[in-house]
């Protein structure tokens, strides 16, 4: 969220998430506001390098450019010291000079020349030969040049380069010659050395701009060489443009207001693969050890300060490796060892219940977009009002109809989710199973603790989430806007009651906190709801195989508009983009006109032959992919890198086990009668390139277990202390077995077995070392063969 922005009047704000000049997630606008609170998340990869992660604040307008208020710049060697943690950052002025994004290829070389009259001239040699990512001006590529200028206390002789079209990654191959110092006369004597006062002040400058033909041109950045670090060497290196020095100052010392983020930003170096068996054995015969106290994933979350940091990766390596099950189960066992009443059943935020939310979220996003979707959009796209607080009705409300309106929306979405056991995941299922069983083994004597043992997770921790945050779990792209939410955080309260077993009671209903939820529940009837509730646990928590009725549904993985290039040729007979909603199952990939319109265009998946990026030199286009199938190769541009990546990931798994895949593929098109990329004439010939290498193939989740382990291996060595800490803790209760009267150092540990854990914890250090020896070769291998510089 934003506050105080200027001008001092209610306006209409959104954000951009960029990746320096790259913007790659907006939010949704927020109406009439000076403080606005967007509550969006965006988790990505990042795929490319980048200097800055900003966000800027916009006033949006409906007749004029969006005017840009202020931003937020994180330098990515910053983003370490924010992760983690909420942070109001001053919005600063958006100075054009500070812009930047790109890098600069140069070659710099002294030469030494005599004259005709036998004097010694040096000479300054600068090769400027290409640039790479220059930022995208109004949504094209640019129109850049650049400037060369040798700049000293008393001159600045200055030359430039031919202004090349359309593209962001210009091939300049240009030299030029600056004159930078003249001896009176040509002596023998040593090698002539340029006069150190000379070399002091002088300095090379390159500075790139867009062309603007007939508007000013635009500043793209700058770099700046000393002439002293060439010496009498040739010098060529890779220069990540710059901002002018005065770039982020500004006149203007105005408040322009602040910006809440949270950021989480990690960056791991994965080593190969055979590096991490020690640690992924480990790790994954956990759910064996006894106590499970004692092994490495429950240490792993015991040593974390927050349980969530360990919980996603170990969810992710267990799930990869079909160990989550019985994890789940013993430390849900564990779990109820300290649960004394079977009314609080699996309502903290223990390893246990963590791990069920975390695979829930990454298994359950398909169950939830089939059975919540629909009626999600219907409620966002067509809202009712819904209010039945007496304090927060408007004027012209009327309480009965709003009573209604929301009856109908809970009937809806209470009837959409008991009868879409069905297309429950299957581990889902399995986890749901153990779980039941585990509370009826625990509590006995209570016949309805093996179903509120379900439902505190299948309706409070996952429907009920999901309705009130839908923009959290995919289901719509924003975040909604007041009304909305409020209908929403309604809806969801009458799910959560409706799914918690015996909620319908009378003296269930008389302990609610607001009576006018109470007065709605009393139109409820407590036996058709709890019969529903009750069939859909036990089909849930079922491990019997589920028998689909009729032919499955294709699973739904991903939509969204992008560009393509046309099929056929155009009246003048040039190809052009046109603008396409692109839909993907696990079925076909299908461009439509607009969204819930009939596709145009249908590509079995099974035909597809191969994904991968298309050189941007082919279209002097950025951000583009080809999928090739049987007919031509059909080239599509996102909008961004991150989601191009994301595109290609996401239609390379799907294709991964086709039986046709192709082994190389033409990196470039096929225009005017030739390859591109190796100039081959025939339009049939096979690919000049390797394609990529295969992606995992599991279509709903996307797990790099190497990833998750290396993750892991951070975890312990940032929490070293805390490891060596329980190891004195389980040495100290080996050998004193009497009782502890005062808390201690390890009072909030769990040891069960001090010496099962003590062996465990050996055997963790023992592989971070290695581990840790590992990476420092590697860093020192990676140091020693960098070529400063270089690319």
């Amino acid at each position: 969220d934003a506050k105080h922005l200027v001008p001092n009047k209610m306006r209409d704000f959104f954000c951009t998430i960029n990746l320096d000049q790259e913007e790659v997630f907006r939010t949704q606008v927020v109406e009439k506001s000076l403080s606005p609170y967007f509550g969006e998340e965006f988790y990505f990869e990042i795929p490319r390098t980048f200097q800055w992660l900003s966000f800027y604040i916009y006033d949006k307008s409906v007749l004029q450019k969006d005017l840009r208020i202020g931003k937020v710049s994180i330098k990515k060697e910053d983003l370490c010291n924010y992760t983690g943690k909420e942070n109001w950052f001053m919005l600063q002025p958006v100075d054009s000079n500070s812009e930047v994004q790109g890098k600069v290829h140069l070659e710099l070389k002294l030469n030494e020349l005599i004259t005709d009259n036998g004097s010694v001239c040096q000479q300054l040699v600068v090769h400027i030969k290409e640039c790479h990512g220059l930022p995208l001006i109004n949504g094209q590529n640019c129109d850049p040049y650049a400037t060369v200028s040798l700049v000293g206390p008393s001159r600045n002789d200055q030359k430039k380069t031919k202004v090349k079209k359309k593209t962001s990654n210009p091939q300049f191959n240009e030299t030029f010659y600056f004159e930078v110092t003249r001896s009176s006369s040509y002596t023998k004597k040593s090698q002539f050395q340029v006069e150190e006062e000379d070399i002091e002040k002088l300095e090379v400058r390159v500075d790139l701009w867009n062309n603007g033909n007939l508007v000013q041109d635009i500043f793209l950045g700058e770099i700046k060489v000393p002439v002293k670090v060439l010496r009498n060497d040739s010098f060529q290196a890779w220069y990540l443009l710059q901002p002018r020095e005065n770039g982020n100052k500004s006149s203007k010392t105005d408040d322009l207001g602040s910006l809440r983020l949270n950021i989480c930003y990690t960056e791991d170096c994965v080593l190969p693969s055979e590096y991490y068996t020690s640690l992924r054995n480990l790790l994954l015969k956990s759910s064996d050890v006894q106590p499970i106290s004692a092994s490495a994933a429950y240490i792993l979350s015991e040593v974390c300060r927050d349980k969530y940091d360990a919980v996603l990766p170990l969810v992710r390596l267990l799930l990869h490796h079909h160990k989550l099950v019985p994890f789940v189960a013993a430390v849900a066992e564990l779990d109820l060892k300290d649960t004394q009443e079977a009314n609080t059943i699996f309502r903290g935020n223990s390893l246990a219940t963590r791990c069920v939310d975390e695979m829930m979220k990454i298994v359950g996003k398909h169950y939830l977009k089939v059975t919540l979707k629909p009626v999600i959009d219907e409620i966002c796209e067509s809202p009712k009002p819904c209010e039945i607080d007496p304090i927060k009705l408007r004027e012209g409300d009327n309480v009965e109809i709003n009573m209604e309106n929301l009856r109908y929306y809970v009937d809806k979405v209470f009837r959409e989710i008991v009868r879409s056991s069905i297309s429950c995941p299957t581990l889902m299922c399995d986890v749901f199973y153990s779980l039941r069983h585990l509370a009826a083994k625990r509590f006995p004597n209570d016949p309805h603790v093996q179903y509120s043992a379900v439902s505190s997770f299948v309706f409070l921790r996952f429907f009920a989430v999901a309705v009130v945050s839908p923009h959290t779990f995919h289901l719509r792209p924003h975040h909604p806007d007041a009304q909305t939410s409020r209908t929403l955080t309604l809806i969801s309260k009458a799910i959560q009651t409706l799914g918690s077993w015996g909620s319908l009671t009378k003296s269930k209903l008389s302990s609610f906190k607001e009576t006018f939820m109470c007065e709605f529940f009393k139109t409820f009837q407590e036996e058709k709801f709890t019969e529903s509730v009750k069939k859909f646990l036990d089909d849930v928590s079922s491990t019997e195989s589920k028998e689909p009725s009729g032919v499955s549904e294709p699973v739904h993985l991903k939509e969204g508009e992008m560009y393509k290039r046309a099929q056929g040729r155009t009246r003048i007979g040039k190809k052009n983009f046109k603008k396409r909603w692109f839909c993907l199952t696990s079925r076909e990939f299908t461009y439509h006109k607009q969204q819930d319109k009939e596709p145009i265009f249908t590509i079995p998946i099974k035909n597809i032959l191969a994904v991968e990026k298309l050189d941007e030199s082919s279209f002097n286009k950025k951000n583009m992919f080809q999928v090739l199938h049987g007919e031509k190769p059909l080239y599509i541009q996102a909008n961004n890198c991150v989601e191009a990546s994301e595109w290609i990931e996401a239609l390379c798994r799907v294709t991964r086990c086709n039986q046709k895949r192709l082994s190389f593929y033409h990196p470039s098109a096929f225009l005017n009668g030739n390859w591109l990329c190796c100039k081959a004439t025939a339009e049939s010939t096979e690919g000049c390139a390797r394609c990529t290498a295969d992606v995992p193939a599991d279509t709903q989740i996307e797990i790099d277990g190497d990833r998750e382990t290396e993750r892991i291996y951070s975890l312990f060595t940032i929490n070293r202390s805390k490891l060596q800490k329980l190891e004195e803790a389980c040495g100290s209760i080996a050998v004193y077995q009497g009782p502890r009267k005062e808390p201690d150092d390890y009072s909030n540990f769990t040891i069960e077995d001090s010496v099962a854990t003590f062996h465990t914890l050996q055997q963790i250090i023992d592989i971070l070392e290695k581990l840790s020896e590992s990476h420092e070769k590697y860093q020192k291998k990676r140091s020693s063969s960098a070529k400063y510089g270089s690319e």
